[in-house]
Parts: C-alpha cells; structure tokens; sequence
C-alpha cells in the first residue's frame, strides 16, 4: 500500500526504503556488534553481501511489478516463493518437509494460482507484472535461504546491517544507472519512503530475520503468504481496488495452507 501511494520511480521507491532503513540499523549495528563484525569470517561476509544483493533484485523487480498489475496479484506471486525455499531448503539446509508442510505449501500455491490465472486476461502490461513478481519470488528465496544459514551464527543485528546496507548500494546504484531522480518529490511521497523504512523493512523484513534463527526458512517464507489477503483488504479500502473472485477464492486457499503449515509445526510429536 505504501509503495502504490508513493509518487516516484520504482527503484527510487527501493532505494530510499533500503538506504533510510540501513541509516538507521547500521550505527546500531556498529555500536552493538563491533567485535563480533572483526570476527566474521570471509566466507560470512561474502554470503553477508549475496543476500543483500538477493533482497535487492527481489524490491527492484516486485515493486516494478505494482506498476503493472494490481496489489493483490503481485503481493501473491511475489509470495509464490515458499515453493522454490521449500525444494532449495530441503537440499541445501537440511531442512526436511513434512507431509502437512506440503499440503500447506500445496493449498498456499493453488490459491496463488487461481489469483495469478484471474489476472492474465487483463493485458501484456499486467502479464508484464506478474512476470516481475514471479522473479522478486525468485530472489526473495535466495534470500531466505542465505539468512538460514547465516543466522544459525551470525547475530540478527550483524547479519541485517550487513544484508541492508549491500541492498541499499545495490539499488542505489540501479535507480542511478536507471537515469532516476533521487530527490524533487513530494511531501506525501516522502513520507511514505519513511514509512517504508520503519514498517515494512526494519520491523517487518527484520523480524523475518529474526525468526530464521529458529525455524526453517520455508516456515518464514509460508508465514508472509498471509500478506496478500491483507494486502488485498488495504487496497480495496484505500485504493477501491476491488478483489476479484478469484482474488478471494485463492486468498481463502492461502489462509488455508499457512493454517496446516503452522498448525503441524506448533503440534508437539510424542517421544514414540
């Protein structure tokens, strides 16, 4: 929502929500986590950086895709991702599926189907949309899977500053290249870049962050595919876009499929 209501170029929109997060995350960062940045091996700081670069693709192609088809389809696709952290985790981390984690993945994609499959007669231009938050799924997914492996020993300060400061650059550097004005908005627009920085990204993306810590980075990414049918909400009360049938059919399948995900990762298993 914040993104629709901010007037200005899709990698200015990135590159103000990245930079103004990391000004505030890094000192924080630095005074917090000193010596444990000295501490950090190459090879950490090397990954540190990749998943920043990952967060970066995955803002600069999703909030592109806004500007081409509605909210509800694009926070859907972009949310399609659990299905590619899912196949990646259980090869790279170790990370095994359950069976109820599959039906819930399962649900969770057939809703983003049907949601998808609404949107494709409208135009090439939303088809064009739904193409960039299918690739914003992509690399959302890499980036989940770098912060599991990361967070299991790098600290949620350290491993954030350093994957948002590297994402700020990199988008820096796109909207630049891009031929995009970094300054000359409005108030509003302005405002919604801070809003941006302090929701979203420093209490939202952080706290996926956080979480990866302690459950797979498939649970992280099955947990945010109940951001479309909020998303879907928001836009209908502040934009008047108003959701399809198949935006709220699928919408009822995502719920679903988080609901048994979660459900089977909150039930305790018996010794036997």
């Amino acid at each position: 929502m914040l993104i629709r209501l901010a007037d200005a170029p899709s990698l200015v929109i990135a590159a103000y929500r990245l930079s103004l997060a990391s000004l505030i995350l890094a000192p924080l960062g630095l005074a917090r986590a000193a010596p444990e940045f000295r501490a950090l091996s190459h090879r950490d700081l090397v990954f540190a950086g990749l998943s920043g670069i990952f967060l970066a693709v995955h803002f600069a192609f999703w909030i592109t895709s806004l500007s081409h088809t509605s909210v509800a389809s694009s926070v859907v696709l972009v949310t399609i991702n659990p299905i590619f952290v899912g196949i990646a985790s259980h090869f790279l981390t170790g990370d095994r599926l359950t069976r109820e984690t599959l039906i819930g993945i399962a649900l969770a994609i057939a809703g983003a189907v049907i949601i998808g499959y609404g949107d494709w007669g409208i135009g090439w231009g939303a088809f064009w949309g739904d193409v960039l938050a299918l690739l914003g799924a992509l690399a959302v997914a890499g980036y989940y899977l770098i912060g599991r492996r990361l967070r299991r020993r790098v600290s949620l300060l350290a491993y954030a500053s350093l994957a948002y400061v590297t994402a700020a650059l990199v988008l820096l550097a796109l909207a630049v290249a891009n031929g995009d004005s970094l300054q000359g908005y409005s108030g509003q627009t302005y405002l919604m870049f801070i809003l941006l920085a302090l929701v979203p990204q420093l209490l939202g993306h952080t706290s996926l962050n956080w979480a990866l810590r302690y459950v797979s980075a498939t649970l992280v990414s099955i947990a945010v595919l109940g951001e479309p049918v909020g998303a879907t909400i928001l836009a209908y009360l502040v934009l008047g876009e108003v959701p399809t049938p198949p935006e709220i059919g699928g919408g009822a399948l995502i719920l679903a499929g988080v609901y048994i995900a979660f459900r089977a990762r909150a039930t305790p298993r018996s010794a036997g």
